[in-house]
């Protein structure tokens, strides 16, 4: 029986590629683990104690006890969580539309033949969105405030007194969302820039060849070739919406009474005012589930009008 040559290079070639691949693997091994003990330490030991914390009365000094549903069960029975929970709503409901119609106009706006530079604009109207939200809250607090900016200006041109914007219950949310509509509209309006600058314009010259007027064609054409990018906003956008806290606490500190207490809001005053952490942690678990359950429907129901190219 013949013996067949053995490829000593073939060999040799093998073993070194392994020996390499098994290098590359120590070296991102090496590289990756930073990140992973801090994922681990920041964030996947925070969320698992939270979650066990949720079923004790636990104070920052002194014994802990475990209550089971006992955090939850006072949070159904509470009516200034349930305020909260409205108020988060409300903010949510006037928001969310607000911030896609601005950012999504604007985007249209600036991507218009008429305008010269338009990545001057882009830049301008992103400033607010990498502004610290407390400087921006404490310079509207300044505009909103009696005798401010506003309430100066009518009172001068009109004769009248501007509204109690941030003193009034009436008026304190939607001075809120003011606030986060310019801190955040300008996010959403690259990620709209971008979706339409990749729009064909074969597409939109070929319509309006047909005779399809500017109207038609963005509603016809362009508007659903965006609407992934509208998608992706709007879930985003939800997500931190219903997270909001910094733009309440610094602009009203929440009120007045309750008028501008948002969930997170209400949890960290169970949590760092009242010491409460279990009952602020049964809170951070209930936005959770608020926030994964309308996400989940969101996904289930883009399939009706998000439309992907096949």
């Amino acid at each position: 029986m013949a013996v067949m040559p053995v490829d000593v290079t073939a060999v040799a070639t093998t073993g070194q590629a392994g020996r390499k691949k098994r290098g590359d693997g120590k070296a991102a091994t090496g590289f990756l683990t930073p990140s992973m003990l801090g994922l681990l330490a920041f964030t996947a030991f925070p969320i698992v104690a939270s979650l066990i914390i949720g079923f004790y009365n636990w104070p920052v000094i002194g014994a802990h006890t475990f209550t089971g549903l006992k955090n939850y069960q006072t949070l159904l029975t509470s009516k200034e969580f349930h305020t909260a929970i409205l108020n988060t709503f409300v903010f949510v409901l006037l928001y969310l539309p607000l911030n896609i119609v601005i950012s999504l106009g604007l985007a249209v706006w600036i991507g218009s033949k008429s305008i010269k530079a338009p990545g001057l604009y882009r830049t301008i109207f992103f400033i607010p969105a990498v502004t610290p939200v407390v400087a921006n809250a404490a310079i509207f607090s300044l505009i909103l405030a009696p005798n401010g900016l506003i309430d100066s200006l009518m009172q001068t041109w009109f004769g009248v007194q501007a509204p109690n914007f941030l003193g009034s219950t009436t008026w304190a949310m939607p001075s809120v969302v003011m606030l986060s509509i310019w801190q955040g509209f300008g996010y959403n309006m690259l990620v709209f820039s971008a979706a339409l600058d990749a729009v064909p314009a074969s597409l939109t010259e070929a319509a309006a060849i047909d005779g399809a007027g500017t109207v038609a064609r963005f509603f016809r054409i362009v508007l659903p070739l965006i609407t992934p990018a509208i998608f992706f906003a709007v879930v985003l956008t939800l997500i931190s919406s219903f997270q909001v806290f910094t733009q309440a606490y610094v602009l009203t500190g929440g009120g007045p009474g309750n008028a501008t207490t948002t969930m997170v809001v209400y949890l960290y005053e169970q949590g760092f005012q009242f010491y409460k952490l279990g009952l602020a942690s049964a809170v951070a678990w209930v936005l959770f589930i608020i926030i994964l359950v309308i996400t989940i429907f969101q996904f289930i129901g883009q399939k009706r009008w998000v439309h992907y190219d096949q």
